[in-house]
């Protein structure tokens, strides 16, 4: 395995590491020409480029839920959630555009901000990340004009495929971020109490479909642009022993047809086993309970890269972040790993329940995976702290000395906790503080993080040559001229930027 693949845990026996890495159907090759190249935080009071007024709830920088990039341009887009007030505040989701700079050794700087694109319906009105029923005249069982964005990609006309939680649903924008149409959901992936498809019930009320606020949290399309897979984060509310999915290993991915918007298949992708996860943990009194299998452990990002093959961020819920530094010293993380998956051969399984079994039913085979980057592990070697949400992943620029940059981007949640109904901002060092005031001395907002690796060698050539596009010659005089204008209206506005750590 690759150099990043190492837990740094002592006492990692031969079997504990079998059962982290034996996942799946097929193991794929191994890894070994990745480094990490380094870590750039973004401020987390850094403000956007939005219109809709001034202040945490309205403009404040928050980009990580997910990301992709445009290898013609060298732009980035990366997507806002909810918002700052976790589906209770009346925040207008959106697309930040922006650039990096990305050295030879995949040491990210440089943040540029280019632009804010906020979602809109298609009578123009802005999204909200309100709950559905929170919306005036809205209802459970209505998305209304409801939008929590968790996936993203562009396609080649310049729209967007938005992945929405709250459905779970997906969306077609156009390149302003205005509402086209959506796709045709499945009917077992939709959250229901009975037969009634209900979007803000939670468990034990919710009795079948996606888990409340464990819906679509990756979106990624083919090179041609014709199919689009979208993973949910955990597995079905009622697929699992006890008809519990907090206790099953077996979530969806769903691929559909983006012409008609109509899904193709299903395919069963296994999260890695609890027991994995916890012999990573010090002691046993930080392990993962098994309700936290499938509810505290989840998929954060679905990156087509070739064929049949894609790379998935996997994830626990521990790490930095407003709650968990509220709640005081950070429990142990056991898991921020990238795997890579391959769903040829793995079965359809549109029509097969797995409900009442933690495992799959006879003769079901799920996506085949293997481990690809440990970042976890990477991080730590390198003296990081542990984000909690990492989120986005996409497939960055070429690297002069060959292969290319793999970027990473953290969720910060607008570093923001609320408890009744009061909202704040939350420091690095725990200390909670009124919107807007700032951080004591010393400390600050929690910051958005993006993360970059270098992927070289025999590992670089298993991503498809489309990903690596570059402009055309009839574009650079363009894209000179057009640097200098955004130079100049980043002048104007610029957007603070912490220092970059190199590996």
């Amino acid at each position: 395995m690759a150099s990043l693949n190492a837990t740094g845990d002592s006492d990692m026996t031969i079997s504990k590491l079998a059962a982290a890495l034996l996942l799946g159907a097929a193991a794929l090759p191994a890894h070994a020409a990745i480094t990490f190249g380094g870590a750039l935080d973004v401020a987390g009071d850094a403000t956007d480029l939005a219109t809709l007024g001034n202040g945490p709830n309205l403009n404040r920088l928050s980009f990580g839920s997910d990301l992709t990039y445009n290898a013609r341009t060298g732009t980035f887009y990366g997507i806002s959630d909810r918002g700052p007030g976790g589906g209770t505040i009346d925040w207008a989701p959106r697309v930040e555009a922006f650039k990096i700079d990305v050295s030879g050794s995949a040491a990210p700087s440089n943040f540029q901000l280019q632009s804010t694109t906020v979602f809109r319906q298609a009578n123009g009105q802005v999204y909200s990340g309100l709950f559905p029923n929170l919306i005036p005249g809205g209802s459970s069982t209505n998305l209304n004009k409801s939008l929590d964005s968790e996936g993203i990609v562009r396609l080649s006309n310049g729209h967007f495929l938005v992945a929405d939680e709250y459905g779970p649903s997906i969306y077609e924008m156009d390149r302003n971020g205005k509402f086209l149409r959506a796709f045709t959901q499945p009917s077992n992936i939709l959250p229901k109490v009975g037969s009634t498809v209900d979007y803000v019930a939670t468990r034990p009320t919710l009795t079948s479909g996606r888990q409340d606020n464990r819906g679509y949290e990756g979106l990624t399309v083919s090179a041609d642009g014709k199919t689009a897979w979208g993973i949910l984060q955990d597995p079905l509310v009622n697929e699992g022993a006890s008809n519990d999915g907090r206790r099953s290993q077996n979530l969806r991915i769903v691929q559909f047809d983006v012409a008609t918007g109509v899904a193709q298949k299903q395919f069963a992708y296994q999260l890695e086993a609890l027991s994995a996860i916890n012999g990573r943990i010090p002691g046993t009194a930080d392990d993962f309970s098994a309700t936290n299998q499938g509810r505290s452990i989840g998929v954060s990002s679905l990156t087509w890269i070739g064929g049949t093959k894609f790379l998935v961020i996997e994830r626990d819920n521990r790490g930095q972040g407003p709650d968990n530094i509220v709640a005081g010293a950070l429990q142990p993380s056991g898991t921020k790993r990238i795997y890579m998956i391959d769903i040829a051969g793995a079965s359809d399984v549109s029509g097969v329940s797995f409900v009442g079994s933690n495992s799959l039913p006879s003769g079901v085979v799920p996506v085949g995976k293997s481990l690809f980057i440990d970042v976890q592990s990477a991080l730590l070697t390198a003296g990081l702290v542990l984000p909690e949400k990492l989120e986005g992943l996409a497939i960055g620029p070429k690297l002069a000395g060959g292969g290319f940059a793999l970027i990473l981007a953290t969720d910060n949640d607008f570093s923001v906790t609320q408890g009744s109904g009061v909202q704040t901002d939350v420091c690095t060092n725990g200390v909670q503080v009124a919107l807007g005031a700032g951080c004591p001395t010393g400390s600050s907002l929690v910051p958005s993080r993006l993360y970059s690796f270098a992927v070289t060698g025999d590992d670089a050539k298993q991503f498809d040559a489309s990903l690596f596009a570059v402009p055309e010659p009839a574009t650079w005089s363009m894209m000179i001229a057009g640097f200098g204008l955004v130079g100049g209206a980043m002048r104007r506005r610029a957007t603070r930027v912490t220092t970059s750590v190199a590996a």
